[in-house]
């Protein structure tokens, strides 16, 4: 009998909503998620007292760890202090880095991974790949993705207006990881997922055409859902192609030869808008009058960067991810060649 259709892997429940991490304790006693009531918590460092104590409520007697930032030192620790413990599920609160941690852990114990996520500044909070630092340099892991989702949009509220205007920019990438996707399948013939594609299209359009501001809860529900599928697309396509290309290769050039010079998702944003230069794409004006709208780095300038600083990631980009086939690889400029364009596109857009 043919195949009729693929399995999918995702989570069990998507919980985005105001005050939504009270309701943790009611999502963590679905059977499919947690058996013996065994669970334990991993929260960032970063996080506001309060989430703690909103924690303890939600979920009594739980065991809680914190963890700091996002390196793949940390996720060891966290879960070498796990081991022998065979929680049901291990639930993971923060934003990115703190999520990535707790989500390797978890599968390197073996066990179900709750994501609850405190701010949106990228799409880790649903996906199958966590992206840690060593040794200065981020690495993508495959991990397995969350049985359950959580937003809490009081808290992401509350969360610097930077990291939502870093998931701005995670979300819109999209556009331009598939147009590089399509790029590679028509010169190198590698292989595509129409429906991977679809999702993280669908995911990026969500928010290119939100006007609403960043503040308001169904903005920040929109992003929320487009971050979630994301990750989903991520899953459907076994690897981060749907929602990483030029623009995820220049964010971690940066954060290799300057780090620490912005989030994640702005970075992205920056690549993302000047890989679409580059291309020429249609869309290209739309991306640009989004993050104008929402108030999302552009240029170099707006991540603090001079032009030869953003020159010189553009260059290193490439070897950050050998084998990907974007709009860098393909046009293979020399550093004069990236000069020139880099110097176009501020002109083009620095107004």
């Amino acid at each position: 009998m043919a195949l009729v259709a693929r399995s999918l892997t995702g989570p069990l429940v998507v919980e985005v909503k105001p005050n939504a991490l009270a309701a943790l304790g009611d999502i963590l006693s679905d059977r499919r998620i947690v058996t013996t009531g065994a669970v334990v918590a991993a929260i960032g460092s970063g996080v506001a007292a309060g989430v703690r104590d909103l924690v303890e409520t939600a979920v009594p007697g739980a065991p809680i760890f914190e963890v700091d930032g996002g390196s793949l030192a940390a996720a060891r620790a966290l879960a070498d202090a796990l081991r022998g413990r065979r929680p049901d599920a291990l639930v993971g609160i923060g934003g990115g880095g703190s999520l990535d941690v707790a989500k390797w852990a978890a599968t390197a114990i073996g066990v179900p991974f709750v994501s609850v996520a405190t701010t949106l500044t990228h799409d880790g909070l649903a996906s199958p790949v966590a992206v840690l630092e060593e040794d200065g340099f981020k690495g993508s892991y495959g991990v397995q993705p969350p049985i359950a989702v959580v937003v809490d949009l009081d808290l992401v509220r509350s969360a610097p207006p930077s990291h939502t205007r870093s998931g701005v920019g995670e979300a819109v990438s999209n556009l331009s990881a598939v147009a590089d996707w399509v790029l590679a399948r028509e010169r190198v013939a590698e292989p595509y997922d129409g429906l991977a594609a679809a999702m993280a299209m669908t995911a990026a359009l969500s928010v290119l055409n939100e006007q609403r501001p960043v503040t308001d809860d169904l903005f920040l529900g929109t992003l929320a859902d487009a971050l979630v599928v994301s990750g989903l697309a991520m899953t459907a396509a076994g690897t981060s192609r749907p929602c990483s290309g030029a623009c995820h290769e220049i964010s971690h050039a940066i954060d290799h030869l300057f780090p620490g010079t912005a989030l994640h998702g702005e970075q992205v944003a920056v690549g993302a808008l000047f890989a679409s230069f580059l291309r020429g794409d249609e869309r290209t004006l739309e991306i640009d009058a989004c993050f104008r709208r929402h108030g999302v780095p552009r240029l170099p300038a707006d991540l603090g960067m001079d032009t030869a600083g953003f020159v010189a990631a553009v260059v290193a980009a490439p070897a950050t991810r050998p084998g990907r086939y974007t709009i860098l690889e393909h046009l293979a400029m020399d550093i004069a060649t990236i000069t020139e364009q880099v110097d176009a596109f501020i002109e083009t857009f620095d107004r």
